[in-house]
């Protein structure tokens, strides 16, 4: 059985480790060095508990299965409502599901918040992870061609748009994730 809670800082070397294999040997990610466990831990405690990070584990809560963070999406203050997600699975259970119950999570958590939009940007081509966006509420919102360079070839990205929230003309500010009691440990 698969549960899901919030990452922990002892999480990080899991999470360092399921990531590891997209950056090196794959194009979903941009990044070329793959962090380690402490770099991790401090992109984990950057989020301050406003932005979530979560955690699929086997039902011992043994072993980190895969995992799903939002960040902000951009730096200006007017995009305080709008949010970037991203989520990675190992190898081992990809195609299982657990993907799927992860990220429903985190949309869940998402609109506890407040906030009113997610953006999910895919390296394309990448058929699963748009099966995967569109499976819990992602449509195509736009297409950049051939933005970033990795393993000798160019790499377009598209970006898929979940409405989490009604944008309102006096919109409340979001939540800490702390705050939403939706994902609890």
């Amino acid at each position: 059985m698969i549960a899901i809670r919030p990452a922990r800082p002892e999480d990080a070397a899991a999470i360092a480790a399921i990531y590891a294999p997209h950056v090196l040997t794959n194009v979903v990610s941009f990044e070329t060095v793959a962090p380690d466990a402490r770099a991790m831990r401090r992109r984990m405690e950057a989020s301050d508990g406003f932005y979530p990070w979560l955690v699929a584990t086997d039902g011992d809560d043994e072993g980190v299965l895969a995992y799903a963070y939002a960040t902000k999406f951009r730096e200006r203050e007017a995009y305080r409502w709008v949010v970037e997600t991203s989520i990675y699975v190992t190898g081992a259970v990809q195609g299982q599901g657990v993907g799927r119950l992860l990220y429903a999570a985190l949309i869940d958590t998402l609109r506890a918040q407040g906030f009113t939009q997610a953006i999910g940007a895919i390296a394309l081509p990448n058929d699963h992870s748009i099966a995967l966006h569109e499976a819990v509420g992602f449509r195509r919102a736009g297409f950049f061609r051939e933005v970033g360079f990795k393993h000798g070839r160019w790499i377009d990205v598209g970006y898929w748009q979940c409405e989490l929230n009604d944008a309102v003309a006096s919109p409340v500010e979001p939540k800490p994730f702390t705050e939403t009691g939706v994902v609890r440990d």
